[in-house]
């Protein structure tokens, strides 16, 4: 209904929809700034530009992510690095990055940014990250693509009390939807005042703040080299409407999770650990193989597919494919996510799953280890 509005009114892009889903993303999260883009891969890359990101900086993250927290940095040609994560929480260790830094400083080779990625939906340590920033100098995003609706030492994940910039995703796989796009929301000013020129082919149009003064109502000034990322009234109506279920959705999905935890008590297999201080908006539900299934990872998978279970893996690890290989990683560079991605299944979790599905879906994982464990 909320699309059909905007496509019976006088904008469908560039209108009030945009800005009434902006607003509605920060006063969600509580946020200062928010701005809508084409989808969170732009959002991400306008984030590092206006953090000053630039050929031969240098940007750590996460090897278990889409490649999109890696490749932003790369447009601008930026030197990309990552931290192995936690194998217990999937997210970024504190303690690899800890170690990482103080070499770094040794080598004067330290970031100008490091994009923290919330996996699953599940807060990374922010505010040990937020720490080591303030100490080492660089900058924070949050790509938080998987967490709207999360919370973190119960603040909404947004609020970016200890990041410069936070970024969420509303492609169609996630928690909620505007069937393509991405906002970023930020407490600093400048920051929003960048990323929204960027966003817009790097044009102001508000005369106060013109370079060159005028009093012609019809002027415009392009003050930066910027990027056509603008967000559609279409998708941002679809986006409002969604996000007013934000919290039934998560609330359900966390149901899902606990009988999953139940009915999947098995010595053979785990879940992602979130810590106490988090609570996670379970994007997804990933279960990992204990060490000697590792050789039969792929069988149990090709089986849970078999039975129509649709299970996937997120990620393959980012510096593995084949373009980061060209830029000389290799395996065994991060080896924690290494056997992560060896182990780790996603399994099922959105709010439309029926009980008898879910049960189905449990028979089939457990058989699946029963039939492939040692052969």
């Amino acid at each position: 209904d909320e699309v059909v509005k905007v496509l019976r009114s006088d904008f469908l892009t560039q209108g009030p929809a945009v800005v009434a889903f902006e607003k509605d993303i920060a006063e969600k999260v509580s946020a200062r700034f928010s701005i809508a883009f084409n989808s969170a891969t732009s959002a991400l890359h306008v984030a590092c530009k206006a953090l000053n990101v630039e050929e031969q900086d240098i940007v750590w993250t996460s090897p278990i992510s889409f490649v999109a927290s890696a490749n932003c940095a790369r447009y601008l040609g930026a030197k990309i690095d990552f931290v192995d994560i936690d194998i217990a929480t999937g997210l970024i260790s504190v303690e690899e990055l800890t170690k990482k830094l103080e070499q770094a400083k040794k080598s004067d080779s330290l970031p100008k940014a490091l994009i923290a990625v919330h996996l699953a939906g599940a807060s990374c340590n922010m505010e040990a990250i937020r720490k080591l920033s303030l100490k080492y100098n660089f900058s924070v995003i949050e790509d938080a693509s998987h967490a709207i609706g999360g919370k973190y030492q119960g603040d909404y994940v947004g609020c970016c009390k200890y990041s410069d910039v936070t970024v969420f995703s509303f492609h169609p796989v996630k928690i909620i939807t505007s069937g393509e796009g991405g906002i970023a929301v930020t407490n600093d000013s400048s920051i929003e005042n960048t990323m929204r020129k960027l966003c817009s082919h790097g044009i102001e149009k508000n005369n106060e703040k013109f370079i060159y003064k005028t009093t012609k109502p019809w002027i415009y000034e392009q003050q930066l080299l910027g990027y056509n990322y603008r967000m559609t009234d279409i998708h941002a109506a679809l986006g409002s409407s969604q996000l007013k279920k934000v919290d039934r959705f998560i609330q359900k999905r966390h149901q899902i999770y606990e009988i999953y935890r139940e009915e999947l008590q098995n010595k053979y297999i785990r879940f992602l650990e979130i810590e106490r201080d988090v609570y996670s908006s379970l994007h997804l539900a990933v279960i990992l193989l204990e060490s000697t299934l590792t050789n039969n990872h792929e069988k149990i998978f090709n089986y849970l597919r078999s039975c129509g279970v649709g299970v996937q893996l997120h990620y393959s690890p980012i510096h593995l494919q084949p373009y980061y290989r060209d830029l000389g990683f290799k395996e065994g560079d991060f080896p924690r996510s290494e056997i992560y991605s060896n182990t780790a299944i996603s399994i099922p979790i959105y709010p439309g799953l029926q009980r008898q599905e879910q049960s189905f879906i449990c028979e089939k994982i457990l058989s699946g280890i029963t039939q492939f464990y040692d052969k």
